[in-house]
């Protein structure tokens, strides 16, 4: 080789994108079944203890809001998260995994919120397509009609009928005894 060739060849590492050491450990995310109960408490023990040592790391606890969801551990999950974007508003994996255990949780308005939210954070086209994707399947669930109902009205009619009406029943048979 002459010193031309040399000199334009790129090194692998000046194409890879530089991210911070601390970016999101390698756990098994892809298939939540494949993974034993007994291996993902492991994880999240371990996890738990990491987020301890290292109490300002964002990452770490969006990775543990992620095992708590496939534990089906809905609350400690959705506190790790927020937690994690408490830590690092501008994180996206954060923000987007958040938004994606509302839209789970079919709490759409807030997903849409939140999703939208971590859209604007996408620094590079991968991001944005991820944050895109999920913003499409949410707003596909509110055409459909799969949200949640909201208990916007009040109850208080409802149960003084119903209270009148168990008064009214007890009456009856209280004079027919």
């Amino acid at each position: 080789m002459d010193a031309t060739t040399t000199a334009i060849q790129l090194r692998p590492e000046a194409l890879a994108p530089r991210f911070r050491s601390s970016r999101l450990p390698t756990l098994p995310w892809r298939d939540p079944h494949s993974v034993p109960p007994e291996q993902l408490a492991g994880f999240i023990a371990s996890l738990k203890e990491a987020c301890a040592k290292n109490p300002d790391n964002a990452d770490l606890r969006t990775c543990l809001g992620i095992a708590y969801a496939m534990n089906y551990e809905v609350y400690p999950s959705m506190d790790a998260l927020e937690e994690a974007r408490r830590i690092e508003p501008d994180n996206f994996f954060a923000q987007l995994k958040y938004s994606e255990l509302l839209f789970r949780l079919r709490i759409i308005d807030r997903a849409e919120q939140e999703t939208i939210a971590a859209l604007n954070l996408a620094g590079n086209n991968w991001e944005m397509s991820l944050a895109r994707k999920q913003l499409s399947e949410v707003r596909q669930l509110r055409r459909k009609g799969m949200t949640r109902p909201r208990w916007t009205k009040s109850l208080k009619a409802p149960a003084i009928g119903f209270l009148f009406l168990l008064v009214g029943i007890s009456w009856m048979y209280m004079v027919w005894k």
